[in-house]
């Protein structure tokens, strides 16, 4: 029994990873009880934003850090910090910025919808959008040669949703922006690793909290300090529809430390035993094939991906067996990015007691039925 069930939800089995649609992750005791004491407090909330920075900044090692409500309104404040330079008449009249340089150039294949359009994200913070390239293939020509009066940053999407052969590799796009004298941003709302990107020699990176960091709904933005101030001053503009509160940040905080101090590898090697115990439990039903997979972006995540067995021709489509995991009490959410092609993965971060264990047995129930 849960506080959902209780008001009349049913539970859900989240099989799909740390997604938005199911709330992206729970969070630890840890986070919780610092939460709700940042909740129970009152602070000068400028000068709470100041000291996250500082501390935020002490796990990514950069020069600055910004909290954010999420990911997406990290792309959005920082766009917009980008656009107005922190001048405050800009800032006020965002996301108009006619006139203004305003142009972010990013590859074709990382124009993707995780949810929401990324274009849309830099729109909302007065940018411009200039994709470059085909979808499947971009040369260091496309992103050169978009370069103009009107481009403030050349923007790289760090994503399993991104179109992964075919791109400009981070570094090559990376030393571009730098060789124009422009800011290179990444988009790594989901990666797991805080300070690679600005070791690499990003400018600004947006992450999420609440995916890998399991915090409360939250985000920041973490880079070079001119840019992070504007970042920060954008709450007096279009920041205030996408406020972070007192509690999401210190839950942030809390998150960040924790993070720190957790097995990972000890966590990477439980999860493979739930990928294969569950590949195992689904090659044994007659009409269903299972494999281990690894995450598209290359991440230290593994799935159990099903399809049919090619050798029995089935009587339902991968789409109505999802329908019907769905449609179940409990719901059974997997994920369905390759449900086109008759795949659907299972992803074990997020599955807790029993849970590997009803899955197998509902597929069964489905494709006997």
């Amino acid at each position: 029994m849960s506080i959902y069930t209780e008001i009349g939800l049913k539970h859900v089995v989240n099989a799909s990873g740390r997604v938005t649609v199911l709330g992206v992750s729970t969070f630890s005791d840890r986070v919780a009880e610092a939460a709700c004491e940042g909740g129970q407090s009152y602070v000068v909330i400028e000068d709470l934003m100041t000291r996250a920075g500082e501390l935020i900044s002490k796990h990514t090692g950069a020069e600055a850090s910004c909290p954010t409500s999420c990911a997406s309104a990290a792309i959005a404040l920082t766009t917009a910090a980008l656009v107005s330079r922190g001048r405050y008449t800009d800032m006020m009249r965002l996301p108009d910025s006619t006139g203004l340089a305003n142009q972010i150039v990013l590859q074709k294949g990382h124009s993707i919808n995780f949810g929401a359009p990324i274009p849309t994200m830099i729109r909302l913070g007065g940018g411009v959008p200039v994709e470059v390239g085909q979808a499947n293939e971009v040369h260091p020509e496309d992103i050169e040669e978009s370069i103009n009066e009107k481009t403030i940053a050349l923007l790289y999407v760090k994503s399993h949703h991104s179109v992964q052969k075919g791109m400009v590799s981070i570094e090559e796009m990376r030393d571009i922006a730098h060789a124009h004298g422009l800011p290179f941003m990444m988009d790594c709302a989901a990666e797991e690793d805080f300070r690679k990107y600005i070791a690499l020699g990003a400018d600004v990176v947006c992450y999420s909290g609440a995916k890998a960091l399991e915090a409360t709904t939250s985000g920041f933005v973490t880079g070079r300090r001119d840019i992070i101030e504007n970042v920060q001053k954008q709450y007096h503009g279009i920041g205030r529809a996408m406020k972070v509160g007192k509690e999401q940040i210190v839950g942030l905080l809390a998150a960040l430390d924790q993070y720190d101090s957790r097995d990972h590898d000890a966590e990477v090697a439980v999860n493979v035993e739930k990928v294969d115990w569950l590949v195992d439990a689904v090659n044994a039903i007659d009409g269903l094939r299972a494999e281990k997979i690894q995450d598209e972006a290359g991440r230290a995540i593994f799935r159990c991906r099903v399809t049919f067995d090619p050798a029995c021709p089935p009587r339902l489509t991968m789409e109505q067996v999802n329908e019907q995991l769905r449609g179940g009490d409990p719901i059974i959410w997997a994920r369905t990015e390759f449900l086109n092609l008759g795949k659907i993965d299972f992803d074990p971060r997020p599955m807790g007691e029993g849970d590997k264990e009803l899955i197998a047995k509902r597929l069964r129930e489905i494709v006997e039925a």
